[in-house]
């Protein structure tokens, strides 16, 4: 599995200790410059996991040093990678272990990807108390879009994931969205996300908004890129919130972004939202070993 991580000690040392629990074998993780305990937290981790530590100072370049990330894996042996984020975990949905869902031989494996949202359940400040999921995204268009103040990024379409055979990698787009392979070309260059067929044993759970803390640390960072002075891709979500922090109004913009029973009781009843205690059986029964 490869991470590329910043400012994550909130959630890193739980992503290490699931996914080595769920079978996998070595990790490659590189830290972009963070600030608080994530590379302690790795430090340490590495007394009891395979863990190669890569430090990366420059500016975030996230499709090049993912690619980098894999062929450090490949050097260690691996028959697959895992493109990772620090706030993503894969899950086998028949109780298998990860191994066990990818016991053959393939070039890329495209799987679905889905928001977890805050919900009363995470009051307790663990992220994995939530039990709720994103089933039926909402697709605001593009006018809709320009109006983000009434829009809930949380509950909007958000791209697939890849796990790739690193021997034959050309290169991973950035987002971890698609990669180029040399059996997979036709499908990297002409195929839409939507087109690509899913390997359906491995669901992998996103937790994009876990604390207020959290959240203010992820703006602070697109803050600083967006005043690098360098020409930076970033969505209009992210440059409206680095304004909200700017004036002084994050957090009424991340109370926003939480859900109470009624907003979670109407979003079920329109099937937007759905009830998954999956994700969170599994998470607590290996993190509470």
């Amino acid at each position: 599995m490869t991470i590329l991580v910043k400012n994550e000690d909130d959630i890193i040392e739980a992503n290490i200790r699931t996914h080595a629990a769920l079978g996998v074998d070595a990790f490659v993780v590189m830290d972009n410059h963070s600030s608080d305990q994530t590379v302690e937290i790795l430090n340490t981790l590495q007394q009891e996991f395979e863990i190669t530590l890569i430090e990366e100072k420059g500016l975030y370049n996230q499709a090049k040093w993912m690619k980098k990330l894999a062929i450090e894996a490949k050097k260690l042996g691996a028959d697959w990678v895992i493109n990772n984020d620090a706030d993503e975990f894969w899950i086998p949905k028949l109780g298998e272990n990860l191994k066990a869902s990818l016991a053959f031989k393939g070039s890329v494996l495209t799987l679905h990807r889905t928001n977890m949202i805050l919900d009363p359940n995470t009051i307790t400040g663990n992220f994995f108390d939530t039990c709720h999921r994103v089933q039926n995204p909402i697709f605001y268009t593009k006018e809709r879009q320009i109006n983000l103040e009434n829009i809930s990024m949380v509950l909007t379409k958000i791209g697939p994931k890849t796990i790739v055979n690193p021997h034959g990698l050309i290169t991973i787009r950035g987002g971890n969205h698609k990669a180029w392979h040399i059996a997979n070309s036709y499908e990297y260059l002409f195929k839409k996300y939507d087109q690509i067929p899913k390997h359906k044993a491995i669901q992998v759970y996103h937790y994009p908004f876990r604390s207020f803390r959290q959240f203010e640390k992820n703006i602070k960072n697109r803050k600083m890129l967006l005043e690098s002075g360098k020409h930076i891709k970033m969505g209009p979500h992210y440059r409206r919130w680095v304004k909200l922090y700017n004036e002084g109004k994050l957090e009424a913009e991340y109370e926003r972004l939480c859900f109470n029973k009624e907003d979670i009781s109407s979003l079920k009843r329109y099937g937007v939202v759905v009830e998954d205690h999956h994700p969170k059986n599994v998470l607590k029964s290996i993190l509470t070993l």
